[in-house]
């Protein structure tokens, strides 16, 4: 069940972009690597959390998805938007007041409405556990994901830090934050416009 594989899918998705990573770089140009950390430990703990109870859940879990799949995805599209509207807010130098890091519950959270953890959590789940899966099986992989997502997603916030340095004029870290916020709705909208296709709206 563990081993390299697991290793490398887990590290993969999560250190390739998506909403938390992105949220992530913002964070630590805007607020620093120490000040993310509790979102970091929201994301990797969240994101444990969410394989334990997919893992032992799987079957309830897939019909569940199925039909709830638009709703999660107009939530988690929804809010992926506000988050945009935030880090652009937060290039604003009178803002700063208006905005704060993400919270360790808020981040934990957000992995229940983030489309790309959806697919990462269910995936890891069908491919990595036993079929005869009991809880030691599912609470080994919920800790080996949240220690191997850990250290990727602190990639992010680690370089959004060192680009803070050189983001110290009002006006670059305006456009940085514009660049991240469109980055994040665009996402937020190729998710949702691939979601309606799917169900047959669009």
């Amino acid at each position: 069940m563990l081993g390299l594989p697991l290793l490398s899918y887990v590290s993969l998705m999560s250190i390739t972009p998506g909403p938390n990573n992105l949220m992530l770089a913002a964070s630590g140009v805007n607020f620093g690597f120490r000040r993310s950390v509790p979102h970091l430990l929201g994301i990797s703990i969240g994101h444990g959390v969410q394989v334990l109870l997919v893992s032992l859940l799987l079957g309830w879990v897939m019909a569940w998805l199925d039909d709830w799949r638009l709703l999660l995805t107009l939530a988690g599209c929804s809010y992926l938007l506000w988050l945009s509207w935030q880090v652009w807010l937060a290039g604003e130098p009178k803002a700063k007041q208006l905005v704060r890091p993400m919270g360790f519950v808020a981040a934990a959270a957000f992995q229940w409405v983030n489309p790309k953890a959806w697919v990462m959590v269910i995936n890891t789940a069908l491919l990595f556990l036993p079929l005869q899966a009991q809880l030691s099986h599912a609470l080994l992989l919920a800790l080996a994901c949240a220690l191997i997502n850990f250290p990727c997603i602190c990639v992010w916030a680690g370089l959004g830090e060192a680009l803070r340095r050189h983001l110290s004029q009002a006006a670059a870290r305006r456009w940085f934050n514009g660049i991240m916020a469109l980055l994040m709705a665009l996402t937020a909208l190729y998710l949702l416009y691939d979601e309606l296709q799917l169900a047959g709206v669009l």
